[in-house]
């Protein structure tokens, strides 16, 4: 055993202001509140702890009413993965189309109307902007969550994302480091691996969080995945060489790096959840993010108790605890101190919904289809989504359009429904547009085989047929009349509708 600094009391503080956990709930949970008085320095917010914006600024108020700089962080993209609108839909455009616009005051103004809804809230961390360059299309994580496919287009505008978030009193946190855009893997479930050399790595991945660095982020969240070239053991959030020799030395960042969900797959199925998290810890990181399934005290505890005992075996250095620590509550009075420097005004619909309709891109024969004058049927082919996206967030054309056009129908078709039978795409896509317009959406059709397939069958059988995409652009259906909108957000599918209603 190896002797403390610290009397068994202090070590235990130290080790929960390094956790930033979850919960279960819409008013703070007593074992929060307890943990929080014992030393908690941060807790995260999900969806499933949202339900009004005046429900929230009392929750993080009786959360604050325990520690007045306790950090409350969100992971809120303000695109696809949404928590603070998770009910309804993003009212902003992600990522992906704020850089097909390529505007920077845009995305800085649409990143401070989000900072001013936050601060409202009484959030002091956004787990955000993705800082990842979508490189590879296959990409079954990052996607949309893009800035773009070109570094340098990421990099100026992860840049502005920040000035604007934090020009609204809260603080960003650029992700996923050292780039998560280059894989084939959702690390949710398995160890997505970068393969890159390391001067492909600085050119393709590297600069977004370059400009993190200059636009002023104290923050920094570690991915989950393997980079050979800096280390071909550990996952980036376990590695020495990726925390302190990349991101602290070379990159000269030193603020506060905070891991990924530490009970995704790619680390927590390898070293289990505490053992992950004493690795990443010990390899540099500050604070450990503690969300999804695993938001209940006994998991607090089981980290509490993971992180003391290796200090006591020595394979977790004291002093690094107390570094994290220290930094933890460092970022915590500069993050407290951040205050919105002023109030954009912007017309009645709001910047979000401005910059949406300025993402999308039309072509094909659409231009000499549109507005559409008859009611159509909508059939909206809809892929599983990955783990960050909330299952219960709202996407598609059909409802906002059937608000535009009264007497749309439509039809939402999954993987499974083909797999049951040949005959799904004839009942519920093309006998109900028998004689109307059919309008076809779609969400990464290029990265879906089935859903590829589909599409070409409808637009041969229908090649008046309208088609949305609403994920990455792909492959333009030949004959097709063609509606991007670089993202599914709801005010996406606004705009989208507003395009086919002649609204726009």
């Amino acid at each position: 055993m190896v002797s403390s600094k610290h009397s068994g009391k202090e070590l235990r503080r130290l080790a929960r202001s390094v956790l930033q956990p979850g919960f279960v709930g819409t008013e703070a949970p007593d074992w929060l509140l307890r943990e929080i008085g014992d030393g908690l320095a941060s807790v995260v917010l999900f969806s499933r702890n949202i339900v009004t914006p005046r429900q929230v600024a009392r929750l993080t108020g009786q959360l604050r009413a325990a520690n007045p700089e306790l950090i409350i962080a969100i992971d809120e993209e303000a695109g696809d993965v949404t928590r603070i609108e998770s009910a309804t839909g993003s009212t902003r455009p992600g990522n992906f189309a704020l850089g097909t616009v390529d505007d920077t005051e845009l995305t800085e103004a649409v990143a401070a109307d989000l900072g001013r809804q936050l601060h409202t809230a009484g959030v002091s961390l956004d787990y955000a902007p993705s800082a990842d360059v979508n490189s590879n299309p296959d990409n079954p994580i990052i996607g949309v969550r893009s800035f773009g496919v070109d570094a340098k287009v990421v990099a100026r505008h992860t840049g502005a994302w920040i000035r604007g978030l934090q020009s609204a009193g809260v603080a960003a946190c650029a992700k996923h480091f050292p780039g998560h855009g280059d894989v084939a893997v959702d690390s949710h479930h398995g160890l997505p691996v970068y393969e890159a050399d390391r001067a492909r790595i600085a050119e393709q991945a590297l600069p977004p969080f370059r400009a993190a660095i200059d636009a002023g982020v104290r923050a920094v969240m570690t991915g989950h995945l393997l980079v050979p070239a800096y280390d071909p053991e550990l996952p980036a959030t376990l590695s020495h060489r990726v925390l302190h020799e990349l991101l602290r030395q070379e990159l000269g960042f030193d603020g506060m790096v905070v891991t990924d969900a530490i009970e995704m797959g790619a680390v927590a199925g390898r070293y289990g959840i505490g053992g992950a998290t004493v690795r990443a810890v010990a390899a540099g990181a500050d604070a450990v993010c503690v969300g999804g399934e695993n938001a209940q005290e006994a998991t607090a505890v089981l980290l509490v108790d993971a992180l003391v005992d290796a200090v006591g075996s020595g394979e977790l250095p004291e002093e690094r605890l107390a570094e994290a620590s220290l930094r933890v509550r460092e970022f915590a009075t500069w993050s407290a101190g951040l205050s919105p420097a002023g109030v954009a005004a912007w017309d009645a619909a709001g910047i979000g919904f401005a910059a949406a309709r300025r993402a999308i891109r039309l072509t094909g024969a659409v231009r000499h289809v549109l507005p559409l004058v008859t009611a159509p049927h909508v059939v909206e082919l809809a892929p599983t989504t990955n783990l960050a996206i909330g299952r219960e967030t709202p996407w598609g054309v059909a409802a906002p359009l059937g608000e535009r056009l009264p007497g749309t129908t439509s039809a939402r078709v999954r993987h499974e429904d083909l797999r049951t039978g040949d005959t799904a795409l004839e009942t519920q896509a093309l006998a109900p547009a028998s004689g109307r317009p059919l309008v076809v959406v779609v969400r990464d059709a290029a990265r879906h085989p089935w859903m590829a397939r589909a599409l070409t069958e409808l637009v041969t059988a229908r090649p008046d047929a309208i088609v949305v995409e609403m994920g990455l652009p792909g492959t333009v259906v030949p004959s097709a009349a063609q509606i991007f909108t670089h993202g599914a957000t709801a005010a996406s599918g606004i705009a989208a509708a507003e395009v086919l209603a002649g609204a726009l």
